[in-house]
């Protein structure tokens, strides 16, 4: 059985977050919200719990995963970024976007699309996100939180643990959010094409 933590939206109890911190790096599948729903995350180099989230989310070897960082100090680690891009991504983070980068070699084989060779990253706006990012001191592994068959985010976490209370370790409850998932742009070639359109704004890459 899952644990349920309600946490304020605006002023992360400092308690929870640090509970929270506690239980990925065991291992936790968790539940959390961002700035476009709510999503699965766990740590970058816990290789079962990447496996669990697979299994909720049917997913296969082609879909971008998303390292979701505090800010874009972290990204040079993990993406290969020319100026042009990060000038993009500075310009329009924290914020409601994806962007789909090449991967360095730290990132790990299984969290890459298989046939690109890409990570997705993002930096999100949600104060509970944000916390606990700074108290893990490193990505989460994270993935939106659209159940199969579905072409929505979670918004509503008290029905996201009566669906997934056995298969997660831990929701949180940050309040009932909106279901658009994020705006996902592709920075790979030298100009940005937009993947799909979500709750971010798509001007500013047109």
């Amino acid at each position: 059985m899952s644990q349920f933590f309600t946490i304020h939206p605006e002023n992360p109890q400092p308690r929870l977050i640090s509970q929270t911190v506690e239980l990925l790096r065991k291992g936790a599948v968790i539940v959390y919200p961002t700035d476009s729903g709510y999503a699965l995350g766990c740590r970058l180099e816990d290789k079962a719990a990447m496996e669990r989230i697979c299994l909720i989310r049917r997913l296969d070897g082609n879909h971008n995963f998303t390292l979701v960082c505090r800010d874009l100090s972290e990204l040079s680690t993990y993406a290969h970024v020319d100026n042009q891009a990060y000038r993009l991504m500075k310009n329009n983070t924290p914020g409601k976007y994806t962007f789909i980068l090449k991967a360095t070699k730290e990132v790990p084989r299984r969290l890459m699309n298989d046939k690109r060779k890409t990570i997705g990253v993002r930096v999100p706006s949600n104060a509970i996100a944000l916390a606990l990012l700074e108290a893990m001191e490193e990505p989460l592994m994270s993935t939106t939180l659209m159940l199969p068959g579905n072409d929505f985010a979670e918004s509503d976490p008290e029905m996201i643990n009566d669906h997934l209370g056995k298969q997660v370790n831990l929701v949180i409850h940050g309040g009932f959010l909106g279901q658009q998932p994020t705006t996902v742009i592709d920075l790979t070639n030298d100009a940005p094409v937009v993947v799909r359109e979500g709750v971010g704004d798509i001007s500013p890459f047109l």
